[in-house]
């Protein structure tokens, strides 16, 4: 019995170690996950790095459309970045982004400051999109975007700190200057022309919309059909610019010397409105006039002279307007009227309306938007001979669904 006592003894024994070893063996391992901390970003795009602390696989999720991050998951530890477009709103915005591994996830709550309120007043110490509402353009220059086109400067870049001192800058008196030589790259392949301009982006930072077609980029005339008002961001429009034509160009062709296009409007194909400023070499005052462009297979294209003319060989015209003489216009858009006015200090506007009910334009299908800033239409001239606009008003506006 004494022997029997014992066997067991030794035997529970030797299968209590051998449990626990297997315990112990297959201990679970304890994930670790932590973010660390992060600042308020600015309203300009911007990048901040935040640390992710773990001992795993890891991903992301986020839902933010202004909130990118690289890279999107790891293993272990490792540095991720993040950043916001420009914020074009007058107020804060928040949004958050989640780092998973395994059963633990960590939140991280992102704040981007509103942008700064615009007063009115136009400072030199500030870059363009301080001074002016360009939440809703962007910008192309001429220099190769990498493609043989020309560059195209996002809206989000354009409402960071953006400005380039070739071609967009503050002007030493605050006002928004835009500078074309006549060499350089263009929009397309298709293109004549170099141009420093605005292009409308509804979308504002909203890259998921395309930037073509009837949907929330764009705009149509409001005698457009139901469907394409609904489906557009808006309809009819009023843009007022003022400005001072600076500097046209005076060498090549004498058909393209010295014009320059300072506000459009231009739909898929073509432009309801193409408006020139012209001032001839031989001359000291500019015209203005403008073009009126139908739609594909609705008809020839229309010029009006609204102050001297179009000619390549006019004389000085009478109560023309100088390089460097502020001026204002308005093109506006109700219905089927397109309305041009060029408003001057201590002169009577001068107004013309032109019916479009026939240009095509209200047929479905047929989508807006503004231009403005200088649009050279000279490439004639010698490679460094350029035309400049200061711009100290742009303001634009649409009647919403």
């Amino acid at each position: 019995m004494k022997i029997s006592f014992r066997l067991l003894f030794v035997g529970a024994l030797f299968l209590s170690y051998f449990s626990c070893s297997s315990a112990d063996s297959e201990e679970e391992i304890v994930g670790i996950l932590s973010l660390s901390t992060i600042a308020e970003f600015s309203a300009s795009q911007e990048t901040q790095s935040v640390t992710v602390t773990a001992n795993a696989y890891w991903y992301t999720s986020n839902n933010n459309d202004w909130i990118t991050i690289s890279p999107t998951n790891g293993i272990g530890n490792k540095t991720i970045n993040i950043s916001v477009s420009s914020n074009t709103e007058f107020n804060t915005r928040t949004g958050s982004i989640t780092v998973i591994s395994g059963d633990l996830s960590e939140s991280l709550i992102i704040t981007q400051a509103a942008r700064e309120e615009i007063t009115g007043d136009l400072d030199p110490n500030k870059v363009p999109s301080q001074n002016f509402d360009l939440a809703t353009w962007n910008l192309s220059i001429p220099i190769n975007n990498g493609s043989g086109v020309a560059k195209t400067i996002t809206v989000s870049e354009l409402n960071g700190v953006y400005k380039n001192d070739t071609y967009f800058y503050t002007a030493a008196d605050g006002g928004m200057v835009f500078k074309c030589p006549v060499d350089g790259f263009k929009t397309s392949t298709g293109t004549s022309y170099t141009r420093v301009e605005f292009r409308e982006m509804l979308r504002g930072t909203n890259t998921s919309i395309d930037t073509k077609g009837v949907n929330k980029n764009n705009w149509v005339f409001g005698t457009a059909p139901q469907a394409d008002i609904t489906a557009a961001a808006s309809y009819d429009g009023e843009m007022s610019a003022t400005l001072a034509v600076n500097h046209v160009t005076t060498t090549g062709d004498s058909g393209q010397q010295g014009r320059v296009i300072v506000g459009q409007i231009h739909a898929n194909d073509n432009e309801p409105i193409r408006l020139y400023y012209r001032k001839l070499a031989g001359n000291t005052l500019g015209s203005i006039y403008f073009a009126h462009e139908p739609a594909e297979g609705s008809g020839a294209e229309q010029w009006y002279e609204m102050i001297g003319f179009k000619d390549n060989s006019g004389s000085n015209p009478p109560d023309g307007i100088a390089l460097n003489e502020k001026f204002s216009y308005n093109i506006k858009v109700v219905g089927d009227d397109l309305t041009v006015t060029i408003i001057r200090e201590g002169k009577a506007d001068v107004v013309k309306t032109v019916v479009m009910a026939n240009s095509g334009y209200n047929n479905g299908g047929q989508y807006m938007y503004f231009k403005a800033g200088v649009y050279n239409q000279n490439n004639t001239g010698d490679a460094d001979d350029y035309v400049q606009a200061t711009f100290y008003a742009l303001e634009k506006s649409h009647t919403v669904n």
